[in-house]
């Protein structure tokens, strides 16, 4: 019983430390700046929307909402694709040469993703893709393949191989056996993946500050340091970004969190 309240306090001063920053970033973004600076913590007195009609005025944040919509949409789509299909052939293959193709996409995990900038800003220039939504999506994808990988290859390893092989007695190709069995059946996996990748991409700014110059080419995370100057932070329309920003994932985690839990527990109780 002892314990049983202990978890149950654990849990609380958890949900506490999760609920805090949650709380102060909301009722900054209903406050003016002046009670901002005045009353940092305390519920705004009168609460204003004044931050979100100036953040939609001119419609400038829907054109960078748009631009974070094509950017991780793109990435996302294309990583479970290229990452289901790499997943499937190590998974497939087997043997020696898996092992050495999964050892190679789990080297790229090493590499901290801060010293690839210099060869990545170099190569994407050269390459025409600088100051690009479709470079960035290019470069995104790149960037997240190993882990996309290394976290199908997990899945993958759920699948019944029997089913695989009745498959292929039946006269089943491999494409056939990836796209009408193996990917119906790694369906709770690639949503998990893809809510995982989502928000990676969606809250990205290294990669956006490295490669866009464009004002009109600016993802949310991005434009959200507009209203950082040098000397003055606009707080309240900074956290009223924050909330603009993060109102999707929460939306797509509350449609998928089913999915999620389920291919988490997939990729768990492998073995």
């Amino acid at each position: 019983m002892g314990m049983k309240w202990f978890g149950r306090v654990v849990l609380l001063l958890y949900a506490v430390i999760i609920a805090a920053p949650l709380y102060f970033v909301f009722i900054s973004s209903i406050k003016s700046t002046q009670h901002f600076f005045a009353s940092p913590l305390g519920w705004p007195k009168p609460f204003t929307v004044s931050n979100f009609t100036s953040m939609f005025k001119g419609q400038t944040i829907i054109k960078y909402f748009w631009n974070s919509v094509e950017v991780t949409l793109g990435t996302v789509l294309i990583e479970l694709l290229l990452g289901s299909l790499i997943a499937y052939a190590i998974f497939r293959l087997g043997g020696r040469l898996a092992t050495i193709l999964f050892a190679l996409f789990l080297a790229g995990l090493i590499v901290p993703s801060q010293v690839n900038m210099l060869p990545i800003y170099s190569l994407t220039h050269k390459l025409g893709w600088s100051d690009s939504l479709y470079g960035l999506i290019l470069v995104s994808v790149a960037m997240l393949m190993p882990l996309t990988v290394f976290m199908l290859k997990g899945f993958m390893q759920v699948l019944s191989k029997e089913i695989l092989e009745a498959g292929s007695i039946d006269g089943a190709g491999e494409w056939t056996l990836y796209s009408r069995i193996a990917l119906p059946l790694s369906a709770p996996s690639l949503a998990a993946t893809a809510t995982f990748l989502f928000v990676m991409v969606w809250n990205d700014l290294l990669i956006p500050m490295l490669l866009i110059n464009s004002k009109s080419k600016l993802t949310l995370p991005l434009a959200m340091l507009q209203f950082r100057g040098e000397y003055v932070t606009d707080y309240p329309m900074l956290l009223t970004g924050v909330v603009i920003t993060a109102a999707p994932m929460v939306v797509l985690f509350l449609f998928l969190q089913r999915y999620f839990v389920a291919g988490v527990m997939a990729g768990s109780l492998k073995g």
